[in-house]
This record gives structure tokens, C-alpha cells and sequence, in this order.
């Protein structure tokens, strides 16, 4: 049995996570869905740290799979997740969080773009975590980094890493793509649409959610303007 937990606000992007996950998961059995609410009322975001550490206490007592919730940078989760302890449960590395774009429809997970650094992968790559999410919805895997140090080849250390990861994903018969560009969100945004990506995985590092997804500014502008859900995942 899976267990995924959402918390609601009642806005209407969290209701949109909502929809999301119940179109997400029909016909899958063996999963169930908690949804937690957490606050009605913008006075209420003084809150929202307490909230956030219950709603990790939770997460651990469940066991979730995973813990979704609708983001969106014009509405109270801006403040609710940058707040040094309302991210507690992401930064104590329970379950992988997916953050749902406002206006996002499910219409399937049939390609994902795992984004790395290849840097120590056989350490860093939450492998269980993306195999589950792969075999779930039977996707494609595309790993894709961006150096602007990269011109025609690839170094010795990148075919390393690189060696490594088809190892890890041996049968799904990824895909690699390593992009030349300086501004990683537009690369990423730019590769998702032309590549048809329904899920981008970012692995956040050290176990710092919020050092390593939002105060990074790449990161941190990809979890509030993705064009699709976002995935982070810890090792």
C-alpha cells in the first residue's frame, strides 16, 4: 500500500493538486490518499511553520510514498515553504515531494527528465525513488545535465558518471543529454517542451531542501514557474 498525503489549503491551486493526484492515480489500487489541511485564511501563514513540521511528523507515522502539493509563487506557499522551519519534513529526507504547477492537467507521466550534476551519482541518486516512479506509469527516462562548460566532447569525469548512471537505470534504457547553456531554468524549461517531459526530478543535495531547490536561483525559479510537476527527491 502506498500512502500519499496532500495538503489543502481550499485555494484553488491546492484543490488543482488535488485533481491532479486523483486523475494520477485511477486505476492504480494500492495507494492511499490523505489530505491534510493546513490553513483556510492568510492570517493564518504565522502558522505555517508548525504545520509544515506536524504535517512531517505525519508523513513519518504514514510511511508515505510521497507528499504532493499545488505551488504557486502569487500564493501563501511562497512564504509557507521559504520559512527556515516549515521545511523540516522535506529537509528530514521522509518521502520525495512533487509540487504541481497551477494550471497543470494530468495527461499521463510518459517521459521524465531526471536533471543531475554528475557529480558522486553512485551517492547522490535517490535510485529507488525515480525506478518506482518509472515502473508506476511505465515512462521514459531522460538525464539531462547543463554545464556551460560543455563544447563537443565530454570530459573523462562526466563518461565516468555517466557509465554509471546507465548502470543504475540500466532497464529503462535512458537517455542522456548534456546541454551547453549558462541559465539552467530556460534550459530545462526549454527542454521539457521540446522534448514532451510530463515530470522533471531534481535531487536536492546535502538533505537541504531549501538550500539546495529554493535559495539556489535556477532551482528555486524552476519549483515556482516549471511548466510541469516537479519531483524532489532525496537519496
Amino acid at each position: 500500500m502506498k500512502t500519499v498525503i496532500i495538503p489543502v489549503d481550499f485555494s484553488e491551486t491546492s484543490l488543482n493538486a488535488v485533481r491532479y493526484a486523483a486523475n494520477m492515480f485511477t486505476g492504480k489500487p494500492g495507494t492511499k490518499v490523505i489530505l491534510y489541511n493546513m490553513f483556510a485564511n492568510e492570517s493564518d501563514g504565522s502558522t505555517a511553520g508548525p504545520y509544515l513540521e506536524s504535517l512531517g511528523r505525519l508523513a513519518y507515522q504514514k510511511a508515505a510514498t510521497l507528499i504532493l502539493m499545488g505551488i504557486s509563487e502569487k500564493e501563501e506557499w511562497r512564504q509557507l515553504l521559504l520559512g527556515s522551519n516549515s521545511v523540516k519534513m522535506a529537509e528530514q529526507n521522509i518521502c520525495p515531494v512533487m509540487i504541481i504547477p497551477p494550471t497543470s492537467k494530468y495527461t499521463g507521466i510518459k517521459n521524465i527528465a531526471l536533471t543531475s550534476d554528475f557529480k558522486d551519482v553512485d551517492a547522490t541518486t535517490p535510485v529507488l525513488a525515480i525506478k518506482t516512479v518509472l515502473e508506476i506509469f511505465n515512462s521514459n527516462l531522460h538525464i539531462v545535465n547543463v554545464d556551460n562548460q560543455h563544447y563537443v566532447s565530454l570530459t573523462e569525469e562526466y563518461l565516468t558518471e555517466r557509465s554509471k548512471m546507465l548502470k543504475m537505470f540500466a532497464e529503462f534504457k535512458p537517455e542522456f543529454y548534456f546541454i551547453g547553456m549558462n541559465d539552467f531554468f530556460e534550459a530545462i524549461t526549454q527542454f521539457a517542451t521540446d522534448r514532451n517531459i510530463d515530470l522533471i526530478v531534481i535531487i536536492p543535495k546535502n538533505h537541504s531542501f531549501v538550500n539546495s531547490v529554493f535559495s539556489a536561483r535556477h532551482t528555486k525559479k524552476l519549483a515556482f514557474q516549471s511548466p510541469v510537476p516537479l519531483l524532489a527527491a532525496h537519496q
